[in-house]
């Protein structure tokens, strides 16, 4: 399978921005789709850390999100979405509240992981200014494959119990979707309790003793026009390539969550009524579930992978 990342998606943009030194070890990372990009999520850890993912549910108003944040600090480190809320209405990106273009409303859906202390401080976590960076270094030109290892959201991640060293990954693959060609994409935030299935470089920093101090976020994204109920289907297999890289996954010490966007650029074969269009309807949607599992697995194992690289051109 080819590296790639999210980005092959068209119209999807990444930025990452990190903070190191003085206590500081960690960083943001902030998804901007194209308008229009309807947006799924699927929560499965015991120590969840999130922000709007109710907007993304099924019945709500806020399906479209302007950005999906990914940041360290914990809970401490959501506060940094300020940041790309003011990017958001500096780009004239929101819904709208009233007939002026700048009378709007940013969706800014995300999550957050485990970094405290990673750097020496407690207190050292993401702002807004920093996550403002973040979205601004999102608008590098289409298609570019985004910084990978520590970096953005995964500058302070650690894997199998803190012994080793995550980071940010992607993958992607093209798929022949019944005779429609549609991209599928990941970016993984990996921070995870368990083992990845790849060797990870060592980690001796600092840390908390016992703390439940993981977590592994995902960002699916798709250029399949794929409604809201599969699109939640979609996050749920993401889970499934969790839980083929890293052992154990979703634990009480991991908040692992999965956002899964879909541009709706391309449209997939209907269901329709017949037994000929069901059946290539079903073939095209079990296709798509299929590699949001591979991508989501191999991202991971691509986030480790570069950490380790990261590690040796110290």
């Amino acid at each position: 399978m080819s590296a790639g990342s999210i980005t092959d998606v068209p119209g999807i943009h990444v930025g990452h921005a990190s903070r190191l030194g003085d206590g500081y070890r960690t960083g943001v990372s902030v998804i901007v789709p194209p308008p229009g990009t309807l947006a799924a999520v699927d929560v499965r850890g015991g120590a969840p850390c999130t922000i709007q993912t109710d907007a993304l549910r099924g019945g709500a108003v806020g399906a479209h999100p302007q950005a999906i944040l990914f940041t360290g600090g914990s809970g401490l480190g959501l506060a940094s979405v300020a940041g790309v809320h003011r990017w958001c209405v500096e780009q004239g990106l929101g819904f709208p509240i009233g007939p002026a273009t700048d009378q709007i409303v940013p969706v800014v859906a995300g999550a957050a992981i485990f970094d405290l202390g990673r750097g020496g401080r407690l207190d050292a976590v993401p702002d807004a200014d920093l996550a403002h960076t973040a979205a601004t270094d999102s608008q590098g030109p289409e298609g570019v494959l985004p910084r990978r290892g520590p970096i953005g959201a995964g500058t302070g991640a650690l894997v199998d119990d803190e012994r080793g060293r995550g980071g940010v990954g992607g993958a992607s693959l093209t798929l022949d979707l019944d005779g429609v060609e549609a991209v599928i994409g990941a970016l993984a935030v990996v921070n995870a309790y368990g083992r990845p299935d790849v060797p990870s470089a060592p980690y001796d920093g600092p840390r908390i003793d016992d703390a439940l101090a993981n977590t592994t976020l995902i960002a699916l994204a798709t250029s399949a026009s794929v409604e809201r109920a599969l699109l939640e289907r979609l996050a749920v297999l993401a889970h499934d390539g969790l839980a083929r890289a890293i052992s154990p996954v979703h634990t009480l010490a991991d908040g692992d969550v999965v956002f899964a966007l879909s541009t709706g650029a391309v449209p997939l074969p209907p269901e329709g009524h017949g037994f000929a269009d069901l059946r290539r309807w079903r073939r095209a949607q079990m296709a798509l579930q299929e590699a949001a599992a591979t991508v989501s697995a191999e991202a991971v194992r691509d986030a480790v992978r570069a950490s380790v690289e990261a590690e040796s051109a110290q």
